[in-house]
């Protein structure tokens, strides 16, 4: 395969569709932004064939969609979504036949995982778990070299029996406790009703003793499932992500590490190394670009 072959890349979200011409070494070239239209599923379509037409370019082989949404894989579809109008439509097939270009398709917390795995802060393991802490708790897992493409809902762990309401109607998930919703609210319950994460985690910052506490609290639940995913999937790496886990980060990792070691079986409790997300805002795209990569291999 030449050299020069590029892909076009395109995370969508909620608010705003990112997209990028994607190496195969993961690097971006001419990189675009444009909010998302939700008003209708015709709407938000016109904008993401407008944002392939915008970038694409002599060279362009395939494309990759990173969408916040429930994936068939095998047959390509996008079942349902929160955030977009996007429900029960053939996408891969309909921008197959709008492009004549291979077309790779994942959500979105996979996406970020694979391009983490690939050229960020997990690209040295064989397996790797991505967990993003934001408003919720997202997950993706790459096992013994392969993304996960499965079900993945790693925010919607138990961690305390019975504990508190989660916003899927669940009691005591991950989501519940280590998000920056959760910090927010622990934070005003110490600091008055003005505080919120991003208050937290400055005040942590500057050294202030209760807030240092409050995230290595945080920390102690995250480290708690992060024992149980070590468990389970043998995983040599974890990586932080997300708006609140990576600005938190220096707070929440030592008591996550020390929990985690504590939980998790030998050898894993030696070897365990959890990292903070590389990629920024760029993850998306990037993801997005090499599964449109795997789309053209396959």
């Amino acid at each position: 395969m030449a050299a020069e072959e590029r892909v076009i890349g395109v995370d969508l979200g909620g608010t705003k569709i990112l997209a990028g011409v994607i190496g195969r070494d993961g690097s971006v070239g001419r990189r675009r932004e444009w909010p998302t239209p939700v008003e209708s599923q015709d709407s938000l379509l016109a904008a993401l064939d407008g944002a392939v037409e915008d970038l694409r370019e002599p060279g362009i082989v395939a494309l990759g969609f990173s969408i916040p949404s429930v994936i068939d894989q095998r047959a390509g579809r996008a079942l349902s979504s929160v955030n977009v109008p996007l429900h029960d439509l053939d996408f891969r097939a309909r921008m197959e036949a709008r492009f004549d270009l291979p077309v790779g398709l994942d959500n979105d917390a996979n996406a970020a995982a694979f391009a983490e795995w690939r050229v960020g802060a997990g690209a040295d393991s064989a397996t790797m778990v991505m967990l993003t802490l934001g408003t919720g708790v997202g997950g993706g897992f790459v096992l013994d070299g392969h993304l996960y493409r499965g079900w993945a809902e790693a925010g919607h762990m138990v961690v305390v029996h019975d504990g508190k309401p989660c916003p899927c109607g669940g009691r005591g998930h991950l989501e519940a406790y280590c998000t920056g919703v959760a910090a927010g609210e622990a934070a005003r319950e110490v600091f008055g009703p003005a505080a919120d994460a991003h208050r937290l985690v400055r005040l942590a910052n500057e050294g202030d003793g209760q807030a240092v506490e409050l995230l290595a609290g945080i920390g102690r639940v995250l480290g708690s499932a992060i024992g149980s995913l070590v468990n389970l999937f043998d995983a040599e790496r974890v990586v932080i992500g997300g708006g609140f886990g990576t600005a938190a980060f220096a707070h929440l990792s030592d008591s996550a590490l020390e929990i985690a070691r504590r939980e998790a079986l030998p050898p894993a409790d030696e070897s365990l190394g959890i990292a903070k997300a590389e990629l920024g805002t760029a993850a998306g795209v990037i993801g997005a670009g090499l599964i449109g990569f795997e789309a053209l291999a396959r």
